[in-house]
């Protein structure tokens, strides 16, 4: 499993190094991951924080960010 300093910059990338998006993503699906919604990860999310598996998602490609556009 990757560190969570390359999980992160592996997720920045995935939207355009822009932190407030991957913060407002990461928060979004951690509250549904909290609600019940299952985690795309094949590994076992067990033992992992809701936020965790919200950025393997983002990293890994698994979770797609839309519609988060901000102007600065």
């Amino acid at each position: 499993m990757m560190r969570l300093e390359e999980r992160m910059s592996q997720a920045l990338k995935r939207v355009n190094n822009d932190r407030y998006v991957l913060a407002i993503a990461v928060g979004q699906r951690a509250d549904e991951l909290s609600k019940g919604a299952k985690p795309l990860l094949e590994q076992n999310t067990q033992n992992m924080k809701y936020t965790d598996i919200a950025i393997n998602e983002i990293a890994s490609g698994l979770l797609k960010i839309e519609g988060l556009v901000h102007k600065n």
